[in-house]
């Protein structure tokens, strides 16, 4: 994983009120965190950090130039503004190069599993060491065509060299099962309902149907009647 370049400014202003005028400048408060140093308050680029973290994924590896001195820093917590979707803080951890460090990387499957299966991710990451500087960005699960019943615990993940499992290795992480036809979904919904007690509202079209049933019922018990009446008569 290449690291990202990027020129962070020393902040010597703190707190909310400093936060916000950050932001209104379109930059990034951040602190760097690690090796038993005190923190590091940065002010970052905003757009250009932004742009960092979408390429390097869950576990994004940037080069800050602080005041000409490179340092390697990982993401560990970004803050997004729920509303507007924008950066707001982010932690980062300080590493080394060569250093291990354990991180959790998102599993992406490929391929399709056979008809009428449901594949369920257990897990959507795991756990692993690495390098800092050669943190794989996912692990990939090949599921084309496994049948129901199929389950892939973390020991049989596919790492890359160097990258070692740190997760139990017998965490599920993929679960392939029977799909369930339409008449289990509706059996188990209802069933579902009667345990809250939900009453079941019929449908139009059930209504319509009942009506429909209800005529013929009194159709044939109509007949009936006068055929009964016919044979007194003889």
């Amino acid at each position: 994983m290449a690291a990202e370049k990027i020129t962070a400014e020393k902040r010597t202003e703190f707190g909310k009120g400093a936060a916000r005028r950050i932001r209104r400048d379109n930059k990034i408060p951040a602190v760097v965190y690690g090796h038993g140093n005190d923190p590091i308050h940065l002010t970052l680029p905003g757009h250009q950090t932004m742009m960092a973290l979408k390429h390097g994924g869950a576990n994004a590896l940037l080069e800050l130039d602080i005041d000409g001195s490179e340092q390697l820093v990982l993401s560990k917590q970004v803050q997004v503004d729920p509303i507007r979707r924008v950066l707001e803080h982010i932690d980062f951890v300080a590493v080394r190069r060569g250093e291990k460090v354990t991180v959790d990387v998102p599993i992406h499957t490929v391929g399709d599993a056979a008809p009428e299966t449901l594949v369920v991710t257990e897990n959507a990451t795991v756990q692993v060491e690495a390098e800092a500087t050669h943190i794989p960005e996912y692990i990939e699960v090949d599921i084309q065509g496994l049948q129901a019943g199929t389950q892939i615990l973390a020991a049989q993940l596919v790492l890359p060299d160097g990258t070692t499992l740190v997760v139990d290795p017998e965490t599920l992480v993929i679960n392939i099962t029977q799909a369930q036809s339409a008449e289990e979904v509706e059996a188990e919904l209802a069933e579902a309902e009667a345990e809250v007690g939900i009453v079941h509202e019929p449908s139009d079209e059930e209504v319509a149907a009942e009506a429909e049933a209800a005529e013929g019922e009194e159709g044939e018990s109509a007949e009936g009647g006068e055929s009964a009446e016919g044979g007194d008569e003889e």
